[in-house]
């Protein structure tokens, strides 16, 4: 899959914003194999603790990666968020139904919802102070840069793009993410219908195609066959190609996908 090089600008949502940081949340059976696995790719370990349970937070500079040590298996998008409940009533007053809300004496509060595509999202309370990653990512990297590897905040992956999943109506998920705070910066109908929103700190990829049935987290570069080489030099396997050895899928063993895809005209 091939990305047009045409810059696009990267900007805060006018809307409320869903919490004060954006990352991706996946639970784990082996915390420890999870986070070797994510330093292999270009990530390090920015975080753990094993209140209330174990985790760990893995980051590149541009994107944070939240693993849990749990048997029950999840990936999506989460947002830790200090005034949460405040947040989630603004979300039931915009038509956001909760499918799980925190009970009574729960150490940390977590809210979950769904998009209208069935994609995990997740509201969580801050008491990690966490705070949300300042790197370059492809919406504010300069087009002049693209071309340039070492200007890549992961020199492994390449520059995040985006966290993508498909969707059934491209029209109708764009209504249900402008309830979140997000605006579209990119959109084209060829060779199916896509956008990339964002709401300033998370970066979300709408893809109305068959083409792929799970989320992914997508980055962009050139030279990818090197880049792939590289990463099964390490050890990583599970490298699946998506329309050519330019661009290649590479599922994690709990079951996340990573898009590494070519960018160019």
């Amino acid at each position: 899959m091939l990305i047009a090089a045409t810059g696009f600008s990267q900007s805060k949502s006018d809307s409320y914003r869903m919490g004060e940081v954006a990352c991706v949340y996946i639970t784990t059976t082996e915390l420890d194999s999870s986070v070797a696995f994510y330093e292999k790719l270009g990530f390090q370990k920015t975080g753990s603790n094993v209140f209330p349970v174990p985790w760990a937070q893995v980051s590149d500079g541009s994107l944070i990666i939240m693993l849990r040590k749990d048997a029950v298996p999840y990936i999506g998008l989460t947002y830790y968020v200090t005034e949460i409940e405040k947040i989630a009533e603004q979300l039931e007053k915009d038509g956001i139904v909760f499918t799980q809300k925190p009970k009574e004496g729960d150490p940390i509060k977590r809210y979950y919802f769904k998009s209208p595509d069935g994609f995990n999202i997740m509201l969580a309370t801050n008491v990690g102070a966490f705070k949300q990653p300042t790197g370059t990512t492809l919406l504010d990297m300069k087009p002049a840069d693209f071309s340039k590897a070492d200007e890549y905040p992961n020199k492994l992956c390449g520059a995040f793009g985006e966290f993508c999943h498909p969707v059934t109506d491209l029209t109708a998920s764009i209504v249900f993410w402008k309830k979140l705070g997000f605006t579209s910066k990119y959109q084209e109908a060829s060779p199916y219908p896509h956008a990339i929103i964002s709401d300033g700190m998370m970066i979300i990829g709408l893809h109305q195609t068959k083409h792929f049935d799970f989320p992914a987290i997508t980055y962009f570069g050139v030279n990818t066959e090197k880049r792939i080489q590289q990463l099964k030099e390490v050890g990583l396997k599970n490298f699946t190609d998506m329309g050519g050895k330019k661009n290649q899928s590479l599922t994690t063993w709990e079951g996340q996908h990573f898009f590494l895809f070519s960018i160019g005209m």
